[in-house]
């Protein structure tokens, strides 16, 4: 079933309200539809249907429901849920939401005992609980393509542990880096992702359920024996806290936007990358496209589309702050305005990571043209300034040197390492032949060999202890 499948809301004034005992008149036809959230909340059926059988099964245990009506729920809500996800289930905006749709439609199959199953429940704890199982799966499923993702990097990182480019600050030339050094730096942050995500995981994996509206239920409910059969690891303690929190859901699009932020930084690199100025990678064509008029254009479409993307996810972030910053205890209606931003950051999120992690194991680099560009813009002139040091020199007196040094290349177009001894000499008479181990660019990135360090050997530990951290 589409996600975005349309309730049919013909005659939808003329259907009887569940909640309608002490109304007189019928609602509105705007303001039914302007209330109802079951155009998008219907997603959420797969954790509505599981919440309902772990519900009916425990109130049969403490002697509530009787046999006979818990197997007719449960007969009735397997039919429901298999009449959704063939497409031929009837959401109506005059039932509201997706909890009353299914609790009317499981009332028309099975009877009295689908009105008895809301016994004991509140659709306030009923909605926090879907939410908190619709999270679930959707940090599981972002693990898992983050996984991906961060296993496509430590592959590509390992092929290129000694293919040296510039490292940037500035987005001037600074100093050179090994491409496997600067992936990893990319599997760190998107490895800080993936601990958020798990961290959000097991904060949301508390059960709301049996605090019903706001203050708990009088029947015998034991909430422990629901805990278990949903999988949640607590109960929620409060029951007033239990149906108006949001904060996991808060938390989420927090992780969301990071991660997505962190993608987009990756993607700003990926697109300067792509250009003809650098012409330090290859994107395969599949995540490009070209332009309509100009025949020589590769667009990094996918790049440039998660860098857009990262604006959707802040927007949903800060609507979900503000939603929640003024509201008192205990549900509002406010927070059926949760679901469409943190449904949006979940597809964003997901979208995201599915299309880096089939894209980022394809980057081809250039690795000549990185090269060329790391000899460039003086990459080695620290390691010229750190030579002098050891040679007896204070560094900011070592710094000047080198700096009248570059100059003079400048001038005459010659990198350090390109430079007559001689020539370097006349700089400072500390300068040996032995300058010319830590000019070159191999000379530069293997003496920094320490953790951390962009040196090739320390970058395959680093591989190393990386694949020990994320899931086979």
């Amino acid at each position: 079933m589409s996600d975005t499948q349309k309730p049919n809301s013909d005659n939808s004034a003329d259907k009887p309200k569940l909640w309608g005992g002490r109304f007189e008149g019928s609602t509105d036809r705007f303001v039914e539809a302007f209330t109802a959230s079951v155009q998008f909340d219907q997603r959420l059926y797969r954790q509505d249907i599981a919440g309902s059988r772990a519900h009916a099964s425990m109130l049969l245990q403490v002697g509530v429901l009787s046999k006979d009506d818990v197997d007719a729920i449960h007969q009735g809500l397997d039919q429901i849920q298999a009449s959704i996800e063939a497409g031929e289930f009837n959401w109506s905006v005059a039932r509201e939401d997706v909890h009353m749709n299914i609790e009317a439609a499981l009332t028309e199959l099975i009877g009295d005992a689908g009105k008895r199953l809301h016994t004991g429940r509140s659709r306030n704890d009923q909605v926090a609980t879907d939410i908190r199982l619709y999270l679930r799966d959707a940090c599981d499923d972002a693990s898992a393509e983050l996984n991906r993702l961060m296993q496509g990097l430590l592959d590509l990182a390992s092929a290129n542990t000694d293919t040296i480019m510039p490292g940037f600050t500035h987005l001037q030339t600074a100093q050179p880096v090994t491409f496997g050094h600067h992936l990893m730096a990319w599997f760190e942050m998107l490895y800080r992702d993936y601990e958020r995500l798990q961290d959000t995981r097991q904060r949301l994996n508390r059960m709301p359920l049996g605090a019903a509206a706001l203050a708990g239920t009088p029947y015998p409910i034991d909430r422990a024996i629901t805990m278990e059969l949903l999988g949640f690891d607590q109960v929620c303690e409060n029951s007033l806290d239990a149906v108006s929190d949001r904060d996991f859901a808060i938390e989420f699009c927090s992780a969301a936007a990071l991660c997505v932020m962190h993608m987009s930084r990756m993607s700003e690199e990926l697109i300067l990358w792509t250009s003809a100025q650098f012409n330090f990678i290859e994107l395969p064509d599949r995540f490009c496209t070209g332009s309509s008029i100009m025949p020589q254009k590769k667009n990094p479409d996918v790049p440039e589309l998660v860098r857009g993307k990262t604006g959707r996810c802040n927007g949903n972030l800060l609507a979900l702050l503000t939603l929640m910053k003024g509201q008192p205890l205990a549900y509002n209606k406010d927070n059926q305005e949760d679901k469409e931003p943190l449904f949006d950051s979940v597809d964003t999120l997901l979208g995201c990571l599915r299309a880096f992690a089939d894209m980022v194991p394809a980057i081809i680099p250039n690795k000549d043209t990185m090269h060329r560009a790391a000899k460039s813009g003086f990459s080695t002139a620290t390691d010229l300034a750190d030579y002098l040091v050891r040679k007896g020199l204070a560094f900011r007196d070592a710094h000047e040197v080198v700096g009248m040094a570059v100059k003079h290349g400048i001038e005459n177009k010659l990198d350090l390492a390109d430079m007559e001894l001689e020539t370097l000499r006349s700089f400072h008479k500390a300068i040996e032949q032995d300058v010319f181990g830590v000019l070159t660019l191999e000379g530069s990135v293997n003496s920094r060999n320490h953790i951390g360090g962009t040196a090739p050997s320390q970058v395959k530990l680093a591989i190393e202890r990386a694949r020990t951290r994320v899931k086979h």
